[in-house]
């Protein structure tokens, strides 16, 4: 990346003729080679490994506790956060001052497992009592002193970073209660900035009164982690507080609603059914046996026993309260955004609302997304360019950068390709509608649809015309998976349909969405929708079957807040959105609507038998098409 002009580049090379002159004379006047100064080193914009930063065996390495300004634990005294340190030894013997990466996270004290048995029971009936859940043995406490975590050592030090960890609230030596996105989760990682910059207390000891500083810090700290451990950089960013610079959030955690319900649906995260907010508050809560007693009673069997509705799954304000988009007003820090675009635990909605938020509110923001699942940071390169030029304050243009890098189907994590923004501005929604009819839709003839399925095409039937036949029926049975749903080539428990096989791919970017025409059998149901890539493959790459999902609950089709029971053989009009996406459809496969009920590993499982009838009338699915409908219409070969 070249520099703007001379004003920035040219005092660098001062400092840099300066520092070799230096080094020149330094043997003429008896000081040894290695009695230099080791700094910081960048090049190209990105902060280089210093071979005096490099060897562990010199790392300073230490433990303190934080004090914020909280209590949650009821002792009558502010909490306080176990936090540890790794820096370079030149903080110590040449007064260097550097910057903080800074990772905080509720796993680092161990966690309570994945046993089935102290998950939620999802067979049952809609709008029931669920059955009741039993909390599980309490994680065995442990201590981590003086090291929490070892994790980002490697990558930062060398360049020039010390490395901060800290246990959350109510786990590990931290004091307090975990909330799971209670505020004291955003307030406990904001007194640890406070303290990396003067403004809060640590001390050796939980319950002393010797005081540490960290005065071998410039001030400017950054934050990242993945998945909660990338929701808390986002937390505390929505704090505000002085001194933290940028944050690089990795498949964040944005909405606590978001990832245990969806439009009204309560709804399990992939791969973790029966999961919900209690669940990882168990799964979480290992801090000091003595207060855990006092914790459960007031967050677990109250607060969220009384709030988080299993029931009507309805959006309240105990869900508002542990949504960040509710909260970025304050957030000033620079934002990295990173998710993947088939992560079915932490769905990618989750960094795209945040994303597309706080590109309105005009903080500096990029993304990059990738075709995997759960996880998966930017590129070293990327994220090194983005801490040098927020930490260090190195003007290497980032800021100038394209917006948004998608890794593309084939390609390596390490080489995505760069976009104006998210979504592609190019995109544009393309609305297709579901028919079992042949015949004329708009300028183009239709023939027989395939076997066991509808087509999906493009434009409205030729004048607006509307047919009796529109409604068709299916029945909810939660036994048989969405993944066989897909692949049945008849089946009365799902309806499909499919465009015609692409002569050209199709490139999607951005929020598909559905809106429907729908009535129930019984005065609940579940509604789940795939939209699918056809013929399916068994044995092909994670991008080649499912292209996005979306779950709803009809009792919602007014407000996400409020919900009534249905009226059985009433219809109902809703519209949501699916997961959003950047997926290029190849050529040969078609581009399928699968709509059903409920769907095995993601919603509750009622009795089979319910019945749903879809009015394809009133029904459609927009799809965002880089390129709109002459695009899809060139692929199609129409």
């Amino acid at each position: 990346m070249q520099p703007k002009s001379n004003s920035h580049w040219l005092p660098k090379l001062f400092c840099t003729g300066f520092v070799v002159l230096i080094g020149a004379l330094l043997p003429i006047v008896g000081w040894a080679q290695d009695e230099q100064p080791v700094v910081p080193v960048f090049k190209d914009g990105e902060a280089q490994v210093v071979e005096g930063f490099k060897n562990p065996k010199d790392w300073i390495e230490h433990d303190l506790f934080v004090e914020t300004e909280f209590d949650t634990d009821g002792d009558g005294k502010p909490d306080r956060m176990h936090v540890s340190v790794s820096r370079q030894k030149q903080t110590e013997t040449e007064g260097l001052k550097v910057p903080v990466v800074y990772v905080t996270s509720p796993y680092f004290a161990g966690v309570s497992g994945t046993n089935k048995a102290y998950f939620w029971n999802p067979e049952h009936e809609l709008n029931a009592e669920p059955p009741e859940r039993k909390n599980p043995p309490p994680i065995k406490h442990q201590s981590r002193r003086p090291v929490i975590s070892r994790s980002h050592l490697n990558e930062w030090i060398p360049r020039g970073y010390a490395v901060v960890h800290s246990c959350s609230p109510g786990t590990g030596l931290s004091q307090g209660c975990p909330t799971v996105g209670g505020q004291n989760e955003s307030l406990a990682p904001k007194a640890v900035v406070d303290w990396l910059c003067g403004r809060a207390k640590g001390y050796t000891s939980l319950d002393g009164d010797e005081e540490v500083t960290a005065d071998w810090c410039t001030g400017k700290v950054g934050m990242t982690g993945t998945s909660y451990n990338g929701t808390l950089p986002l937390a505390c960013a929505t704090t505000g507080v002085d001194g933290l610079e940028a944050i690089i959030p990795i498949a964040p955690n944005t909405s606590y609603y978001h990832y245990y319900r969806s439009h009204g649906l309560v709804r399990h995260p992939g791969g973790y059914m029966g999961e919900d907010i209690d669940v990882l508050y168990d799964f979480i809560h290992s801090g000091d046996p003595e207060n855990r007693e006092h914790c459960d009673c007031e967050v677990r069997d109250k607060e969220m026993a009384d709030n988080m509705d299993r029931i009507t799954g309805d959006y309240n304000e105990f869900w508002a309260g542990r949504d960040y988009l509710n909260q970025l007003d304050k957030l000033k820090a620079p934002v990295l955004m990173a998710h993947a675009f088939n992560d079915w635990n932490v769905m990618p909605e989750h960094s795209v609302r945040i994303y597309q938020a706080l590109k309105e509110k005009g903080v500096p923001v990029q993304c990059f997304f990738h075709q995997g699942g759960h996880g998966g940071p930017p590129p070293m390169k990327q994220m090194n360019r983005w801490f040098t030029r927020y930490l260090h304050g190195v003007e290497n243009g980032v800021e100038d950068d394209p917006k948004a890098w998608v890794v593309r189907e084939k390609a390596k994590r390490s080489e995505p390709t760069p976009y104006g923004d998210y979504p592609n501005p190019q995109a544009k929604a393309v609305e297709l509608f579901p028919t079992y009819l042949t015949g004329r839709w708009g300028n183009t003839m239709r023939s027989d649809p395939p076997q066991g399925k509808g087509w999906l095409v493009l434009g409205q039937r030729s004048g607006g015309i509307k047919f009796e036949d529109s409604k068709h029926t299916f029945t909810d049975d939660v036994s048989l998976t969405g993944t066989e749903l897909a692949q049945a080539d008849n089946s009365e428990h799902r309806i499909l349909f499919v465009t015609p096989e692409l002569k050209e791919s199709v490139h999607l970017s951005g929020t598909p969405s559905l809106s429907i025409k729908v009535a129930s059998s019984k005065p609940a149901a579940n509604l789940s929708v795939w939209v699918v890539s056809l013929p399916w493959k068994k044995r092909g790459r994670i991008t080649d079957n499912i292209i996005t999902r979306g779950w709803a609950d009809p009792q919602n089709h007014k407000s996400l807040t409020e919900s009534e029971p249905l009226k059985p053989g009433q219809f109902y009009t809703l519209k949501f959105d699916l997961q959003p996406d950047d997926q290029v459809i190849p050529a040969g496969q078609q581009i399928g609507l699968m709509i059903f009920s409920s769907d095995r590993d993601f919603t509750l499982w009622p009795e089979a038998g319910t019945e749903l009838t879809v009015d394809l009338n009133a029904t459609s699915l927009q799809l965002p098409v880089v390129g709109g409908s002459e695009a899809f219409k060139k692929a199609v070969g129409k």
